[in-house]
């Protein structure tokens, strides 16, 4: 088979050096050249066509930002961000994955202080991964992001709030490789009154959590945040479990509540999908939307089952929509689903499930 040919940019020499030696010890993947900056990685990209960059957020003359909005305007590829874990990084990460990006790799801000063997593992997979994506035009057209407390126009009737301070549905959403993306494609056209509470995992590293949530909250008219421990799920909210964190819910009298914990990883990724919809189904209650979006593997599936025996009502990305299929693929085949829809469409579903 053909070797996946990788640029990698960079403004480090020792970064540079660190990541070509790692990404060529694998026999089906090679480093074709390196960039110091965003110019000259736009120049290379053009020139050599290679099936996966590797691009820095912070560099000199242009940024990682800027570089990756110009690669995908002239000529689209795979794209993954490294950053830092400053909350300059993290932000900026949250925005590339808008931008374009399919995934990201933390560093730490000591470059010295990398973990090779850590660092080794993650990235030859999400290269492996991103070099499998097609950059269609469903995946990466301009949204148009509405501003915080703008009425969002829906075809479907918006849905009144009750009193009691407990939502009617609970709209439970799983997610992974280009969850963020998908987050900001369906969560800023709920309308703030609506009678739903939601419980979110996004498959991400501590940190890049609460920049997305804080992204997302200043684009939504309903309220974003990361969640914290013995939070009450309210009508209106949304709620995102910490990286590094399981997230579970648990019913304290007649309201559901928040315990996070770092116990060892469900279905291999720690906060788990699965983690929280088996909490969800242990409480009970039988008002859950659930809702599994694009990702990497089958973490949600099993626990989407679960809930089903509930009678919750379950929605799936559909495939063209998707960055990676795993996860909604996975939930599909166990014949649990309701809804396999575009991620345009998914969230007039929320709102008519809600209704029901």
């Amino acid at each position: 088979m053909d070797k996946i040919k990788v640029l990698v940019v960079d403004d480090s020499v020792f970064m540079r050096r660190i990541l070509s030696d790692i990404i060529n010890s694998h026999p089906n993947i090679e480093v074709i050249d390196t960039a110091r900056d965003g110019e000259e990685a736009i120049l290379k990209v053009q020139n050599l066509k290679p099936h996966v960059v590797t691009l820095d957020v912070e560099m000199p003359k242009m940024d990682g930002l800027k570089a990756l909005q110009k690669i995908m305007d002239i000529s689209p590829v795979p794209v993954l961000m490294l950053s830092g874990l400053t909350k300059e990084g993290t932000d900026a990460t949250i925005k590339a994955l808008q931008y374009g990006a399919v995934d990201f790799i933390a560093k730490p801000s000591n470059i010295f202080k990398i973990n090779v063997e850590d660092m080794k593992k993650q990235l030859l997979d999400k290269i492996i991964i991103a070099s499998k994506i097609k950059l269609g035009k469903k995946l990466f057209y301009k949204t148009h992001i509405p501003k915080k407390n703008v009425k969002v126009h829906s075809t479907s009737p918006r849905i009144l709030t009750n009193n009691k301070g407990t939502a009617k549905k609970v709209v439970a959403i799983g997610t992974s490789t280009g969850g963020p993306r998908a987050l900001q494609t369906i969560l800023p056209n709920i309308p703030k009154d609506i009678d739903a509470t939601f419980v979110i995992v996004q498959h991400m590293p501590p940190g890049f959590t609460k920049s997305l949530a804080d992204r997302l909250d200043s684009i939504c008219e309903i309220n974003v945040k990361e969640a914290e421990q013995d939070d009450i799920l309210l009508p209106g909210h949304a709620y995102i479990a910490p990286g590094g964190k399981h997230m579970i819910i648990n019913k304290d009298n007649n309201k559901l509540k928040i315990s996070l914990n770092k116990k060892p990883a469900v279905s291999g990724h720690r906060p788990s999908v699965d983690a929280m919809m088996n909490s969800l189904a242990s409480t009970g209650i039988d008002n859950i939307i659930g809702v599994i979006l694009t990702g990497m593997g089958s973490d949600g599936a099993q626990g989407l089952k679960k809930v089903k025996e509930n009678s919750a009502y379950i929605i799936a990305q559909d495939e063209e929509s998707c960055v990676v299929f795993g996860m909604p693929k996975s939930t599909i085949k166990l014949g649990i689903v309701d809804k396999v829809l575009p991620i345009d469409d998914i969230s007039d579903e929320i709102i008519r499930a809600v209704e029901v």
